[in-house]
């Protein structure tokens, strides 16, 4: 599952800080390439070959698409299913001259949650050595059953980006969590996932650039 994807143009995201005030720009030119490796994974909602990264080729998004991350509670789950997690190490060679922030980030999944029931999805971003973490936290609750979308923005004047010259692995951890509350846990099951019509769960990371 470890793989590099090298692509003109390309992009991910970082949420180091720095003193000087942070200026977004256009991406750079086509010509410029961006490698990036998911160098560790790990976790329940991951299991080995079940997640991946991959660069857009416009350089303003990067993808992180999982096929096995779904928290449940209830009939026919496991105690240990209501909390599932996957802590991604991703490490990104910017091209020469730029580093670059998250300036946003989309989630996309389903719920099925009985009355009574409620659930949270939760990430933290930091760079490797950062103690500087974000955290984003998105909270459901039953009756419900839909597919979901979530949308966090950074303001031009809140992006925080990676020193220039430096590379660090930045660390994304995502946490899933459902909780029967007063739902009827022994007829019903609740569960929380971040799953497209194809299987698959996609969460999309878009970044700003900035000239050094």
């Amino acid at each position: 599952m470890f793989k590099a994807f090298a692509i003109g143009a390309t992009l991910v995201a970082s949420l180091a800080v720095t003193a000087a005030p942070a200026t977004a720009a256009p991406a750079p030119p086509r010509d410029h390439k961006m490698i990036v490796d998911v160098v560790s994974a790990n976790g329940s909602g991951c299991p080995r070959d079940t997640a991946e990264v991959t660069p857009s080729p416009d350089g303003t998004a990067f993808t992180v698409t999982y096929s096995q991350f779904t928290a449940q509670v209830g009939a026919g789950t496991r105690p240990v299913d209501f909390r599932k997690n996957c802590q991604l190490g991703v490490n990104v060679h910017v091209p020469q001259g730029y580093t670059y922030a998250v300036a946003g980030t989309d989630y996309r999944g389903y719920a099925s949650l009985a009355p009574g029931a409620f659930a949270s999805q939760t990430s933290f971003y930091y760079f490797q050595g950062e103690r500087r973490t974000t955290r984003i936290r998105h909270n459901f609750s039953g009756p419900m059953d839909a597919n979901w979308q979530r949308t966090d923005t950074v303001g031009v004047s809140s992006l925080s980006f990676l020193p220039c010259g430096e590379e660090r692995y930045l660390n994304i951890n995502t946490e899933l969590r459902v909780n029967a509350g007063w739902s009827n846990s022994r007829r019903t099951t609740s569960l929380l996932t971040m799953d497209s019509t194809d299987g698959h769960i996609d969460t999309i990371y878009h970044v700003a650039w900035k000239k050094c």
